[in-house]
């Protein structure tokens, strides 16, 4: 996936968690259980997308 391509990605990601957490109203619990969970799914999908995600299913102990 071209480099472009994970930017475009992280900067939509950031302006719909950005309007989820401008625009709609929810409990302070509830806004930083979502945030973090966005966080997570992200960091998971960039690790993916430069492959140390599937690299760690290759090292035995």
């Amino acid at each position: 996936m071209p480099l472009l391509n994970v930017i475009v990605v992280l900067i939509v990601a950031g302006l719909l968690l950005w309007l989820v957490n401008t625009f709609i109203p929810m409990d302070r619990k509830i806004k930083s259980i979502l945030n973090v969970v966005v966080v997570i799914v992200v960091i998971i999908w960039l690790l993916n997308v430069f492959g140390i995600l599937s690299q760690l299913g290759s090292i035995t102990i």
